[in-house]
């Protein structure tokens, strides 16, 4: 999630299942008159590059823009227009031979592996961060930056303006009478997982105020799901049942959505949904909501002036997460419930 982070493995995680289609570039076909920029990375990542990669749009509006990302989190922002297309790439692995002469931009990390990938595929200039193992010469990276803010600058630099404001994918839109909360408990790994019991008394709490619940997750996390739903009438269990652009429809139809750090977050934020986000050992200043923030709670127990935090891919529930209660969740979620009735 930070410097050269995206295995294959890791990468694919919560990329989605839109399939192959007319969206898919040929990498042959890769030359001159094209942008190649690479996110290998999973859904919550790619959608922050949503606004460095407008900011890419702007510095060569004449160039056809390809994503090399997982397969469906790239075709869905191909559908969506930010992209002109994908070049399926489940990770921080070798690309496959283009013509070259392209310019290649580097979304991906500091390099030093993902600066080579991209200089081997022969393009005729590289937007990057400084690497000096690989000779090239750009921006200094910054290590306690947000995320969005990062990129941002590296394509501002190169000529793309672009800002937070770029993330939305959609202008915010009141929810409907009825609308149902969504609460997606489960995330990528144990230290961002916040228990299933907690989840299960926030979801009893809002049913008995009147909400409709809706919980998402991946197939492998139905057994979670059945605990946060289990023995209340009002919640409904969809986990494993949407495609990406399924989870995008469910997301942008509700009130508001519950979460912890990970993907479903960033989705609440792309589509303008109100949002309850709990962080534990990555802060909210390097990958909180950047954009909307009326819209958006985070809840954090961190020391902001901290050397260092968590590990966020550690099999243990990380202190400052189990620091948040049930009663903090159910207060941020009544409130941003109410804001949109008044």
């Amino acid at each position: 999630m930070t410097a050269e982070s995206g295995t294959a493995t890791a990468a694919a995680a919560g990329s989605g299942t839109a399939g192959p289609g007319r969206w898919t570039v040929e990498p042959a076909t890769i030359g001159p008159g094209d942008v190649l920029v690479l996110r290998a990375l999973g859904l919550g990542d790619t959608l922050t590059a949503v606004a460095p990669l407008r900011g890419v749009r702007r510095m060569l509006p004449g160039h056809r823009l390809v994503l090399a990302a997982p397969e469906g989190v790239g075709t869905w922002l191909a559908e969506l227009g930010v992209v002109d297309g994908v070049l399926p790439l489940p990770g921080l692995v070798p690309l496959p031979p283009v013509a070259g002469g392209h310019v290649a931009v580097n979304l991906h990390g500091r390099g030093p592996l993902s600066h080579e990938l991209l200089l081997g595929s022969r393009p005729g200039r590289l937007v990057a961060f400084a690497a000096p193992g690989t000779g090239h010469d750009g921006p200094d990276w910054r290590a306690d930056e947000h995320e969005v803010q990062r990129w941002c600058r590296l394509v501002g630099a190169a000529g793309g303006p672009c800002g937070p404001e770029d993330l939305r994918l959609r202008t915010h839109r009141p929810p409907p009478a009825g609308a149902p909360v969504l609460i997606h408990p489960g995330a990528a790994s144990a230290s961002r997982r916040w228990p299933a019991e907690r989840w299960h008394e926030v979801a009893a709490a809002l049913a008995a105020d009147g909400h409709r619940i809706v919980v998402t997750g991946s197939p492998a996390e139905e057994e979670l799901a059945a605990a946060v739903v289990a023995g209340v009438d009002a919640a409904e269990n969809r986990c494993g049942r949407s495609d990406l652009d399924g989870l995008a429809d469910t997301v942008g139809a509700a009130a508001v959505v519950l979460s912890a750090d990970t993907g479903v977050a960033h989705v609440a934020t792309a589509l303008a949904v109100r949002s309850v986000v709990l962080f534990g050992p990555t802060p909210p200043a390097w990958w909180g909501p950047a954009v909307d923030a009326d819209l958006h709670t985070v809840l954090w127990h961190g020391d902001p002036a901290a050397q260092a935090w968590g590990d966020p891919h550690a099999d243990r529930l990380d202190e400052r997460l189990a620091a948040v209660t049930p009663a903090e969740v159910l207060a941020a979620a009544r409130a941003q419930l109410g804001a949109h009735r008044t």
